[in-house]
C-alpha cells in the first residue's frame, strides 16, 4: 500500500506541472510597478492567468476500490489580485473503479461571472454496480462481515450488502451578500435514482468459477420481500428540488482554510411524482465549520459539526443517504459512513431520515516547495469522526414478521435477530466513532490530493478493519 500511495504522489507531481496560458489582453498586476507602501503579497508566490492541469484520475476508496480514468481542472487566476482564490474554475472527470463505480462529471465554479455572486453548476452521472446497503438505523441493523467476506466460514456472497444504484444529477447553486459576512443561498436541481438488485450476469462475466457470485438474496432483496423497502421506493425515483438558506462565512480562503468560521442553515424541498408523490419532503441542514490557527500557517485546528433532518413528509432511503450541500465540491456526499462523513465506517452504514455528525482534526504543514511556477506543500492531519442517528426509521417487529410469513415463507423467522435488533438492544442512538491520519499534497493552494487512513472504534461498523481513501480536496 505504501508503494501505491507513493505512485499516486508521483503522478500528482508530474501531472500537476500544469500548462499555463497567460491572457495577453489583460496586463497582469505583477507586471505593474509595485507601490511599496501597499505591497503585502510575495509576488513570486502569486499565480496569474490561466492554468490547465490534466491528470490520471487515480484514486482509492476502501468502499469503491481502485479508480482509474482522467480528470482536468482549468483555473483562471486573472491578474492574481485575489490569489489563492480564482475567477473561474472548470472541472472535468471521467473515471471508473474496480468495484464497478463510475464518475462522469462536469462542474463550473465562479464568483465573477455574475458580479457579487458565486455560481456553481454541476452535471454528473454516477453509476454504481455494487452500492453499499446496510439496512436502516445504524446499529439496529446487524452487520455480519462473514456473510460478505470469503475468509470467513459463514460466507454467503461478496454482494450480500450491495445493490445497484445509478444516479443522475444536475444542480445549480448561487449566493449573494446580505451584509458583512452574511450571504443568502439558493439552488435548484434534479436527482434521478435507478435502484435494483446487483446485476450478477455483468459482475460474473469472465470470472473464474471460484470467483463467481452466487444467485442468492442479499439484504436489499430481503428488505424488499419483507416490505421494509416499500415498492414505490425500492427502485428509486426522480426528484427535482429547490433549496434556500443563509450562510455566515469569515474564512480566509475556500481551500486550505487557516482561520475563520463557516455556518450554513438551509432547507431543501424534494418533489416527487406519480406513485412516488408520498415522498415529497422538506429537509433541514445545518453545519458549522471552524478553523483556528495554532501556529502561523503551519498548524490549524479544524472541526465541523453538521446535521440533516427530515422536517416534513417522508424521505425515501436513497434520499436519506444523500447528504445535501449548498455547493457541491466532491463527487457525491453520501449519508453517514465513508470518506465524506465518517472515515473508517462503512459507506452508508447509517441510513436514517435524520442524523448528526462531527469531524475534528489538526492540520500540520510539514514542508513546502516549488516546481517551476507551481507551489506545493505536504501536510499531515490526525482526525476523529463521530456520527449518530437522530430520526430513525420505525421498524415494527410484528409487522415485519407478518410480512416475512406472507412474502418470504422459506426464511426461518427465528433468524430475524441476525438481521435486525429490536427493543432496548437496538442501540439506535449509540454514536459511531472512528479515527485516523491523513496525508495532503496541495498545489497552488487549491488543488489537493488527499490520502486518509481510518479505523472504526467499533467492529460493528467495519469488522475493525482500517480503510484508506484517496480523494481530491479536503473533507471540509
Amino acid at each position: 500500500m505504501k508503494k501505491f500511495i507513493l505512485l499516486l504522489l508521483c503522478l500528482f507531481l508530474v501531472g500537476g506541472y500544469a500548462v499555463q496560458a497567460q491572457d495577453n489582453n489583460k496586463p497582469a498586476k505583477t507586471e505593474k510597478a509595485p507601490k511599496p507602501k501597499k505591497a503585502k503579497k510575495d509576488k513570486s508566490a502569486v499565480r496569474t492567468g490561466w492554468t490547465f492541469g490534466i491528470l490520471p484520475s487515480v484514486a482509492y476508496d476502501a468502499d469503491k476500490g481502485f479508480q482509474y480514468g482522467v480528470l482536468a481542472n482549468v483555473y483562471d487566476f486573472g491578474d492574481g489580485s485575489i490569489y489563492p482564490e480564482y475567477f473561474h474554475s472548470l472541472y472535468f472527470e471521467a473515471a471508473y473503479t474496480t468495484k464497478r463505480s463510475g464518475i462522469f462529471r462536469v462542474a463550473y465554479d465562479s464568483k465573477y461571472l455574475i458580479p457579487g455572486h458565486r455560481l456553481k453548476i454541476d452535471a454528473s452521472y454516477l453509476p454504481d454496480a455494487l452500492c453499499d446497503f446496510y439496512g436502516f438505523n445504524g446499529y439496529q441493523t446487524v452487520y455480519n462481515a462473514g456473510w460478505a467476506k470469503k475468509k470467513y466460514d459463514d460466507y454467503i456472497s461478496r454482494a450480500f450488502y450491495k445493490s445497484q444504484r445509478d444516479l443522475f444529477r444536475v444542480a445549480a447553486d448561487i449566493d449573494g451578500n446580505i451584509g458583512g459576512k452574511w450571504y443568502w443561498n439558493a439552488g435548484l436541481g434534479l436527482l434521478g435514482y435507478q435502484i435494483g438488485s446487483v446485476n450478477l450476469d455483468m459482475i460474473n462475466r469472465n470470472k473464474k468459477p471460484e470467483n463467481i457470485l452466487p444467485d442468492v438474496d442479499g439484504l436489499y432483496e430481503k428488505y424488499v420481500k419483507w416490505n421494509i423497502l416499500a415498492p414505490n421506493e425500492a427502485n428509486g425515483g426522480w426528484h427535482p428540488y429547490l433549496r434556500g438558506g443563509i450562510t455566515y462565512d469569515s474564512r480566509d480562503r475556500q481551500q486550505n482554510t487557516q482561520r475563520g468560521m463557516n455556518a450554513e442553515f438551509f432547507w431543501t424541498y424534494n418533489a416527487a411524482f406519480g406513485e412516488d408523490k408520498e415522498f415529497n419532503n422538506l429537509m433541514f441542514n445545518a453545519s458549522f465549520r471552524h478553523f483556528v490557527p495554532i501556529y502561523k500557517d503551519y498548524i490549524t485546528f479544524a472541526y465541523r459539526v453538521a446535521t440533516q433532518l427530515t422536517v416534513a413528509g417522508n424521505s425515501p432511503f436513497y434520499l436519506s443517504n444523500y447528504y445535501n450541500n449548498l455547493f457541491i465540491q466532491r463527487v457525491i456526499y453520501e449519508g453517514l459512513g465513508g470518506g465524506n462523513t465518517l472515515r473508517g465506517v462503512l459507506r452508508n452504514r447509517i441510513t436514517a431520515p435524520g442524523y448528526a455528525f462531527a469531524n475534528v482534526e489538526f492540520r500540520f504543514k510539514l514542508c513546502q516547495f516549488d516546481i517551476g511556477k507551481e507551489h506545493f506543500f505536504i501536510g499531515l492531519n490526525p482526525f476523529v469522526d463521530a456520527g449518530m442517528v437522530l430520526q430513525p426509521y420505525k421498524l415494527d417487529e410484528r409487522v415485519i414478521r407478518q410480512n416475512i410469513a406472507e412474502n418470504d415463507p422459506e426464511f426461518d423467522v427465528s433468524q430475524l435477530d441476525d438481521y435486525i435488533v429490536f427493543g432496548d438492544q437496538a442501540q439506535v442512538f449509540r454514536p459511531h466513532l472512528a479515527g485516523g491520519l491523513g496525508l495532503k499534497l496541495m498545489m497552488n493552494d487549491n488543488f489537493v490530493l488527499s490520502v486518509d487512513w481510518a479505523v472504526p472504534f467499533n467492529k460493528r461498523d467495519n469488522d475493525g478493519m482500517a480503510n484508506i481513501y484517496v480523494k481530491m480536496g479536503y473533507m471540509f
